[in-house]
């Protein structure tokens, strides 16, 4: 089995450019459940950088001081950065809790912010439900949303904050109208849990990541597959997909330009996508990948793993072309079925809709 096409070459695949790195404390049992970063992010404005560490843990550190002490120091920088909760500083420099969101029944996987300002916040659980909370109206639960039959792994908004995409358990791959509150479509197409999702930036697409060896770009207007980029060569066969436990993908992440995607999968491996190639045009190494994110501006992209720490790599630098920059406006405003209904030429027509 192979990582990649038989007609590519993977020594001739760039190698990416280590940034700098967070490491967690050592520890006796560095596999010991209980230490693992299951998410890394970007604050919208590239001011902060955050990533949880084990299961009570989340850290923050001012993202312009973390790349500051990479270039003085080196790539290595062990933190000590302190604990966050959810809480206001009070005038006397203590802190309080602002808000207790209590109702799950078991862990909580994701939490994701709507990205529309109105402080909607979804989590996405173990007890097989979705809840959104209006942080606004302290805190208060107004919906839960049901329909997997297992756990939810992760949930995304898309841009305009209009949908939201759940993935989870058996295969589940949900679209969610987020000012109804009800199920749009189920997307089926993974043979294995999907347990990663996210947006493009114009909303136009989809890409999902599954224990089935592959990542998929979806229309999620339509609920078509556009792209597949597969981790394992030949891909395993339907009846075989969940066998190949050292290809499985953990995260997938969109960049900020909308022409990259970045996956982690269990053969150590980072890979850079391309969304118009079928094969990576970047990798790094990295062992027991959970989770990854792009920098605001889309340089860097950070990798969070088992043991707590995080990973930092140069991502593939490409000038959008007019075409691209076009479609991406177009697309922000306009979903699939608007966009065919235009009477414009059959090529451009398949350019706007991602299908060339």
């Amino acid at each position: 089995m192979a990582s990649f096409p038989p007609r590519v070459n993977e020594k001739e695949i760039v190698r990416s450019r280590t940034i700098g790195e967070l490491l967690a404390p050592a520890a006796p049992f560095d596999k010991k459940c209980g230490r693992e970063n299951w998410t890394v992010a970007f604050a919208p404005d590239g001011s902060y950088f955050a990533w949880s560490q084990g299961h009570r843990t989340v850290k923050l550190v001012p993202w312009s001081q973390c790349l500051k002490n990479f270039l003085l120091h080196g790539t290595k920088n062990i933190t000590n950065s302190s604990s966050l909760r959810l809480s206001r500083q009070n005038s006397d420099g203590g802190r309080k809790l602002l808000l207790n969101l209590v109702d799950h029944t078991e862990v909580i996987r994701d939490l994701t912010f709507a990205p529309d300002g109105s402080l909607i916040l979804v989590s996405a659980s173990r007890d097989k439900t979705l809840r959104v909370w209006d942080l606004k109206d302290d805190g208060n639960m107004m919906k839960v949303l049901r329909g997997h039959q297992n756990w939810v792994y992760s949930c995304a908004f898309s841009p305009d904050s209009s949908m939201l995409c759940s993935v989870g358990a058996s295969k589940a791959v949900f679209l969610w109208n987020m000012d109804k509150y009800t199920m749009i479509r189920k997307l089926e197409g993974h043979h294995h849990d999907v347990v990663a999702c996210d947006f493009s930036p114009d909303g136009a697409l989809l890409a999902t990541a599954s224990y089935d060896t592959r990542v998929y770009i979806w229309d999620p207007h339509t609920g078509d597959i556009l792209i597949e980029f597969g981790h394992l060569f030949p891909p395993p066969t339907p009846i075989f997909a969940g066998g190949a436990n050292d290809r499985w993908v953990r995260s997938v992440s969109f960049s900020h330009d909308g022409l990259h995607i970045a996956s982690l999968a269990d053969d150590k491996m980072v890979r850079f996508w391309r969304i118009d190639e079928d094969y990576p045009v970047q990798v790094a190494p990295l062992s027991n990948g959970l989770c990854c994110a792009f920098s605001t501006d889309g340089s860097v992209l950070a990798a969070g793993t088992h043991d707590g720490s995080v990973y930092f790599w140069a991502t593939p630098k490409q000038v959008p072309s007019l075409q691209h920059l076009c479609r991406m406006s177009i697309r922000r405003v306009m979903p699939t079925q608007e966009v065919q209904d235009l009477p414009i030429p059959s090529k451009v027509l398949e350019f706007l809709s991602y299908r060339i």
